[in-house]
């Protein structure tokens, strides 16, 4: 009796040693390469989260990127209950949303929704199939969550795929996605604090980021002009910008609001804590009639 005892014990031992805990979905630094191909030419998407912020006491990652540049789309996860929300501030008004719970089992269900994408918003209910551990780069096996949709369903057809630490395999704010690259695409690569995390060498030649980690404040795309929100509530550094010599602010509905001036810098910063909340144009210009176009949310 006492070997038996003796011998359980060591098998739950190992089995607390071995498990592995649940893999965020948000890191400080989070990279999603979405391939996607038509007519036989292929290009990738990145999405990407850029930056901090508190909203009502909690904290979010802004998420920035192809369909997300107005910086009003905001992350949030609470990694004890395995579940990941998206605060959606629009002009017409601010929306809460649940994009993933990953402490579902097999014959759950969830009603999906797929805000700001190609997909229905209200994609009703899909049902888990199975849970299968899969392993990743790192050689780690991590769960890949499979749908199909409920039979309540009547508004979409397709199977979507979830997998623990990166997300939907389609978009990422698209949790019932269809993951297909002749489609709206499928994720290729993930990264987390610019290491490979997962990767679809099947779709994609290999996986490199995109971005740089310039400071342990944000990220940087290479080569690209981006406004990065810094520490400071409402400051903004805009990197890149060499060949621009003056940044002017509107709102959105055209008024002209400043302009800051730039003498071949690299990066300069912009205070705007003094205008209200809301989402603002900056347009770059250079000396040879040359214009860019960036959205900044101020809080």
């Amino acid at each position: 009796m006492r070997k038996i005892l003796f011998i359980n014990l060591v098998l739950l031992f190992s089995i607390n040693i071995f498990s592995q805990d649940y893999k965020p979905l948000l890191d400080t630094y989070n990279e999603w390469n979405v391939r996607f191909c038509y007519e036989g030419l292929c290009d990738t998407d990145i999405y990407y989260t850029n930056g901090d912020t508190l909203v009502d006491g909690m904290n979010f990652k802004v998420l920035d990127g192809y369909h997300y540049i107005s910086r009003g789309f905001l992350l949030r996860e609470d990694v004890n209950s395995k579940k990941v929300y998206l605060k959606a501030i629009l002009p017409n008004g601010i929306y809460d949303y649940l994009l993933y719970d990953f402490s579902l089992e097999v014959g759950d269900s969830i009603d999906m929704k797929n805000p700001i994408t190609p997909f229905p918003e209200d994609a009703g209910y899909f049902r888990v199939d199975s849970i299968i551990p899969r392993p990743l780069v790192d050689g780690n096996n991590y769960d890949h969550f499979y749908f199909s949709p409920a039979a309540s369903n009547t508004v979409s057809t397709n199977n979507a795929i979830w997998v623990e630490g990166v997300g939907s395999l389609s978009i990422i704010t698209a949790p019932s996605g269809d993951p297909d690259i002749d489609g709206v695409g499928r994720v290729a690569c993930v990264f987390k604090n610019g290491e490979s995390f997962y990767s679809d060498l099947d779709i994609i030649d290999e996986c490199e980021p995109f971005f740089i980690l310039d400071s342990p404040n944000y990220t940087t795309q290479k080569n690209s002009i981006i406004a990065i929100r810094t520490s400071e509530k409402n400051i903004f550094q805009i990197i890149n910008i060499e060949r621009f010599s003056t940044i002017d602010l509107y709102d959105l509905k055209g008024v002209h609001l400043n302009t800051f001036e730039n003498n071949n810098q690299h990066s300069i910063q912009l205070n705007v804590s003094n205008y209200p909340s809301g989402i603002y144009l900056l347009i770059l210009n250079s000396s040879t009639n040359r214009k860019q176009t960036l959205k900044i949310v101020i809080e």
